[in-house]
């Protein structure tokens, strides 16, 4: 199914680890996306982003306002799969499964306790680096995640850079299974707190990160999800005739 264009996969967070679990079976290279408002409205305009996405194996509805939006476009999804929950549910199988895992990306001592915390939860985690390095270093980090042979790459660096690294790179890594995770090692690490799970349910997440980063995120949610609410409403305009509205 779709939404504004763009693949969603109407997946529990159980049938989504299971789903990763098969591409790692597979060997790959596949990479996992997930939507919110605001890759939706960048993948709008950026048609090299919304390719990278249409590419993906694995997409998942991370924002509350995505699921709002598929139920309104006639096609419902089970739930909603944020990233983080997905990333630790993930650790878990590769806990359980003997995954190898490397963690890329967030600061140098965000990434470290992330990696810790992992460890100590049972996840092998065959290396680790921050997200800071530019171009000229790039053929070093991807040789190092390369050479550390993991089947899974947690990829925690901003969109839609993240995009466009795997886009270049992502047969290089040798990885079965990229993840982007976004700012979630800094949820792990402590550094950000994430909303309690009412505000996840009532969809007032993105508040609590208003909240938290207030200049970061004030034109993100006050411009970027009144575009969504626009690119939303002109796809429901173009359904087509007789299509009903969803659950």
């Amino acid at each position: 199914m779709t939404v504004c264009e763009l693949p969603v996969h109407p997946l529990t967070l159980e049938e989504s680890v299971a789903a990763a679990e098969a591409l790692i079976a597979d060997g790959g290279p596949h990479q996992h996306v997930v939507l919110n408002a605001s890759k939706i409205v960048q993948a709008h305009d950026d048609p090299a982003l919304a390719r990278i996405i249409r590419s993906c194996s694995l997409v998942n509805a991370d924002g509350q306002s995505v699921v709002w939006a598929a139920r309104l476009l006639g096609s419902p999804l089970p739930e909603r799969v944020a990233g983080i929950d997905f990333m630790l549910a993930l650790w878990r199988t590769a806990a359980l499964r003997g995954y190898r895992v490397y963690l890329l990306g967030a600061e140098p001592r965000v990434v470290e306790e992330t990696a810790r915390i992992a460890a100590g939860q049972g996840v092998k985690i065959v290396g680790h680096r921050d997200g800071y390095w530019d171009e000229t270093s790039e053929p070093q980090v991807v040789a190092a995640v390369r050479e550390a042979r993991p089947e899974i790459l947690f990829l925690a660096v901003p969109s839609p850079r993240k995009e466009y690294f795997l886009a270049r790179r992502q047969q290089d890594l040798g990885c079965a299974l990229v993840v982007g995770v976004g700012g979630s090692f800094d949820v792990v690490a402590g550094v950000r707190s994430r909303a309690p799970r009412w505000m996840q349910r009532a969809g007032l997440e993105w508040f609590h990160r208003l909240v938290q980063e207030p200049r970061r995120m004030f034109l993100r949610y006050a411009v970027g999800n009144t575009r969504f609410v626009a690119l939303v409403a002109a796809c429901w305009a173009r359904r087509p005739a007789g299509r009903g509205g969803g659950a």
